[in-house]
């Protein structure tokens, strides 16, 4: 009952002490005891009680009763970190017991040698636990023997033998009431779909093992670790960090057990280096092989070895004596059998090859490259870096090339399992250095045309291809209709009392979590389409007046790549870092110029674009000629004000996250019958008011609703138009355009009218979320239309006007994505963009959004009506500032 109901069992066992039992009941009472505090509470006390069930067997003279509890104490001593002391009970126990008992000691004995990397000795325990077990027809001893031998296949890297012991060992479960194991049992199989390779179905079963336990009450500490493993695999390393620290310090504050914190310190310090953080990985790491060595845990500690050695390399302390002990760390992995071997030669061959030591290296990364051609991806990807850094020893570009390319594939099928287009974008960072290899290789021999196409190759890949839809999810739309009233009522609260109101916002992060979780659940369609960028077709679409300036990052400078008259050339620019620090200085200032009264804060704006452009685009400034320009800026230039630089300042210039992505919104074509929707959130400055204005410039004629006079919808071929629109309008050239507004401006019919129009104008208030910037949101009548609800389109507006603040600010993620509003649009139909990326002064919009329309209107596309706009406008700074604070994306 312990694991099926742990606060029952609990309960019953102080209830039965309380009333003078026997010795051998009272043994059982303090035994329960003692595994309720050593799996959920404090580890003393467990012991404590451990060792009075035991003096009461011994007095009831039970041999048996005795030999099960020395197992149960066996396992808290161990777990305790008293390693031999806990193997001295397991010895007494498999002596004192017999036949049925001895093999359920053997199985917790197999438990321990598993804890401590034992692997060997915990399959022979098992192998003589489970025939014993199955003859005595104990199902719930017998299903956990063989999930504990499928967990030590995949600490192996057997898989196969470790999916068919879960499927058994589910079985069993089906026929039992162990609500705790069959948690375990779906944890188990979370695990098992990581190893595979699986990362949204892992995430989905750790989530509902973690909801089982919850509703026994039990600490998660076990799957605390997995769940960050899976974490870190899906790049999402920040998150792991911290839920790996929180997980330390519940342990700690319940005196919980040495080996768990053990296990969280080396998952912690794992987390801590692939999100950068090396010192904090150097921290972890360090205590957590003090603490492996005292628990006697050499797989383990070894491990743990790994972590430290990679974050010292991290730190810049390349040297000698760090190639020897990487070597002897995968040496010693190898012989465990360890899947992470492959990672220590890797890094031995790396730091080898640092210090010029090319034999060693060599004899490293050979052993390394050997996991190229079998394993999970992410092994698979280890071998191909192995193979690359080879080549590139052996002064092979070619080599290079060809290795970057099969490991980036590797990357690629891996990628398009994921549904998320979060995990999509994360995961890239798994890429960066084959990309980066390559890229050097191709700037050395391949030209400026190989370095674009090895440029695109890794640039933008979320928008490759469409997000997986959201399922037909009936918890997730109600999780996000909640929210969506929350944060309305949060945000209400706060706009009445100037202050935030604590519980609504708690809330409203607990069903943030709640959609995030659901929607990284999600598992790519397939593997896509397979296309490969092409230079050649890119040339024919720019032809000879349009001009595509592509920028790419080596070693911390930019290089321009331009493209055009049927060639590309390269230019060198200015560094990357001073190019992002003069970025944020002319953001600063376009923020002092959306008000009154910093008109003086211009000359010195205008001066930073200068420097910028001659940061970013070098001598290639003076060969752009006099057409239309697209930019593609890496993920880390993404909030510069393109307009601002003086070679770009009066051009017509388009925004795009790579050209691939320019590409497909060229060929993309508009949907038929032009349909317009304007949309007017709550709560602006200037009220939203270029949209009145815009439904009369498109001389709106309204529309009789049902049951009203006048021509119905189908009787003129116009469609039927819902309920509740302020005017729906068919101008002389046929085109309807929906306004919506006040209370019809509400998240579910903005969603309706959007999906498949020619153009939607949105006005509201934008707020971007660098913490999550899927919750990147707009403003709408009941509450945040955020980029969750985009996704759920079937066809995003072939052009969508953002009028408000930030709306084309993003994350840069993964290896050179973006994460945003505007990113969400362009993958699901959106050809066109036109959005803004600092706060401006919303009266000064009013005019730039009425002459863009107006261009519009007259067959422009978005960049040459913007470009008009701007032009338009009073030359004031205020209104220039307006001006250069919006950009158009794509090529609609």
């Amino acid at each position: 009952m312990v694991f099926a109901a742990p606060g029952e069992a609990l309960a019953r066992a102080e209830e039965l002490l309380g009333a003078d039992p026997s010795p051998l009941h009272a043994s059982v009472a303090h035994q329960v005891i003692g595994i309720w505090q050593r799996d959920f509470g404090d580890t003393r006390r467990a012991l404590a009680h451990l060792r009075r069930a035991r003096e009461l067997a011994a007095r009831a003279d039970s041999a048996e009763r005795e030999a099960d509890v020395l197992a149960t104490l066996g396992v808290a001593l161990v777990h305790a970190g008293r390693t031999r002391d806990g193997l001295a009970a397991f010895e007494q126990g498999v002596a004192r017991g017999t036949g049925h008992t001895r093999a359920r000691v053997l199985y917790r004995r197999a438990y321990v040698w598993w804890v401590l990397g034992r692997h060997g000795e915990a399959l022979e325990d098992v192998r003589r636990a489970v025939p014993v077990l199955r003859q005595a027809d104990d199902v719930i001893w017998t299903a956990r023997a063989l999930t504990l031998r499928a967990t030590v296949h995949l600490a192996l890297g057997a898989v196969d033998r470790a999916d068919a012991d879960f499927t058994a060992a589910e079985a069993l479960w089906d026929t039992t009431g162990q609500e705790h194991d069959k948690a375990d049992a779906v944890e188990s199989r979370g695990l098992a779909a990581f190893r595979s390779g699986d990362v949204p179905a892992a995430l989905r079963l750790l989530d509902e093992a973690e909801e089982r336990y919850a509703k026994l009450g039990t600490p998660t500490f076990m799957l605390t670790i997995r769940r960050c493993e899976v974490l870190m695999a899906a790049g999402l390393a920040t998150e792991a960090l911290a839920e790996a620290d929180g997980a330390i310090a519940a342990l700690d504050g319940i005196g919980g057990q040495s080996t768990r914190k053990a296990e969280l310190l080396l998952v912690a310090a794992r987390a801590a280096r692939l999100a950068g953080d090396a010192q904090t990985s150097l921290a972890r790491a360090a205590l957590a092989v003090r603490l492996f060595a005292g628990q006697r845990r050499t797989w383990y500690e070894t491990h743990a070895r790994l972590v430290l050695l990679e974050a010292r390399v991290a730190t810049g302390r390349a040297s000698g004596r760090l190639v020897a002990d990487a070597a002897a760390v995968a040496e010693r992995l190898a012989a465990f059998g360890a899947p992470a071997a492959p990672e220590a030669s890797l890094l031995a061959g790396r730091i080898a090859l640092g210090l010029g030591w090319t034999a060693d290296a060599e004899r490293h990364l050979a052993v390394a490259a050997r996991s190229r051609h079998g394993g999970p991806p992410l092994a698979r990807m280890t071998g191909w870096a192995a193979q690359a850094l080879r080549a590139r020893a052996a002064g092979s570009a070619r080599g290079v090339l060809e290795a970057c390319r099969r490991g980036l594939d590797v990357l690629d099928d891996h990628r398009m399992t994921l549904g998320a287009s979060e995990l999509r974008a994360r995961a890239t960072a798994q890429g960066a250095e084959l990309a980066a290899l390559a890229q050097r290789a191709s700037l050395v021999s391949g030209g400026p045309r190989r370095l674009l196409v090895w440029s695109e190759r890794w640039r933008a890949t979320v928008l490759s291809a469409p997000p997986t839809r959201p399922p037909a999810d009936p918890v997730l739309l109600t999780t996000m209709t909640a929210f969506r009233e929350l944060a309305a009522r949060a945000d209400e609260a706060r706009t009445d009392g100037g202050r935030p109101a604590p519980a609504l916002e708690r809330e409203q992060r607990r069903l943030e979590r709640e959609i995030r979780s659901r929607t990284l659940h999600m598992r790519g369609e397939g593997p896509g389409d397979g296309g490969r960028f092409d230079v050649g077709r890119l040339l024919d679409r720019l032809g000879d007046d349009l001009r595509l300036v592509e920028l790419a990052v080596l070693d911390g400078r930019v290089h321009v790549l331009l493209c055009g008259q049927g060639r590309v050339r390269r230019f060198e620019a200015g560094l990357l870092a001073e190019a992002e620090r003069e970025a944020e200085h002319v953001q600063a200032g376009l923020r002092r110029l959306a008000h009154p009264g910093g008109e003086a804060r211009l000359p010195l704006v205008e001066a930073a674009g200068a420097r910028l452009q001659e940061l970013l685009l070098g001598p290639a400034a003076a060969h752009l000629g006099n057409g239309p320009v697209v930019v593609v800026p890496p993920g880390r230039l993404h909030r510069v004000p393109w307009t601002l630089l003086p070679a770009l300042r009066e051009r017509v210039l388009s925004v795009s996250p790579s050209a691939s992505s320019w590409l497909r919104a060229k060929e993309t074509a508009p949907p038929p019958g032009g349909r317009q929707v304007l949309v007017r959130g709550p709560g602006l400055a200037s009220g939203g008011a270029e949209v009145p204005e815009l439904a009369d410039q498109y001389e709106a004629v309204p529309l009789t609703r049902p049951g009203g006079e006048g021509p119905a919808g189908g009787a003129t071929g116009v469609p039927d138009v819902p309920a509740g629109a302020r005017a729906d309008a068919v101008p002389a050239d046929g085109r309807v355009t929906s306004v919506l507004e006040g209370d019809e401006a509400r998240v579910p019919r903005v969603l309706r009218e959007l999906d498949g129009a020619a153009l939607a104008h949105i006005a509201a208030h934008g707020t971007f979320r660098a913490d999550s910037p899927l919750f990147s949101s707009l403003r709408m009548a009941d509450g945040p239309l955020i980029v969750h609800d985009f996704e759920r389109l079937d066809r995003s507006p072939y052009r969508i006007i953002l009028s408000c603040c930030d709306t084309a600010r993003f994350a840069s993620v993964g290896a050179d994505e973006l994460l945003g509003l505007v990113t969400a649009l362009l993958p699901l139909g959106t050809a066109g963009v036109v959005a803004c990326s600092a706060p401006v002064n919303d009266a000064a919009v009013v005019p730039l959004m009425l002459a863009l329309h107006k261009g519009l209107d007259a067959g422009l596309s978005l960049a040459e009506a913007l470009r008009d706009a701007r032009a338009a406008l009073p030359d004031d700074a205020v209104h220039r500032a307006t001006g250069w604070a919006f950009s158009a994306f794509g090529a609609a």
